[in-house]
């Protein structure tokens, strides 16, 4: 018996492990795309979520000129 026989399933196998793989490779494409566009953007980058920020604060806002 011949250990070096490929059997059906391996081919199959195979064909699906290829086709998940360029699945991923498109999915990280699409989030390295969508990195580099919202980084090159050219808008400040300020992480809202946890930073302070006066200007937002109305005790320490300076008051507009008229």
């Amino acid at each position: 018996m011949a250990l070096a026989r490929e059997h059906e399933m391996h081919k199959r196998r195979s064909g699906r492990n290829i086709g998940l793989a360029m699945v991923l490779l498109a999915f990280i494409a699409l989030v390295f795309g969508l990195t580099i566009a919202k980084v090159s953007g050219g808008g400040t980058i300020e992480a809202f979520d946890h930073s302070y920020r006066p200007a937002l604060d109305p005790a320490t806002a300076i008051p507009m000129q008229e």
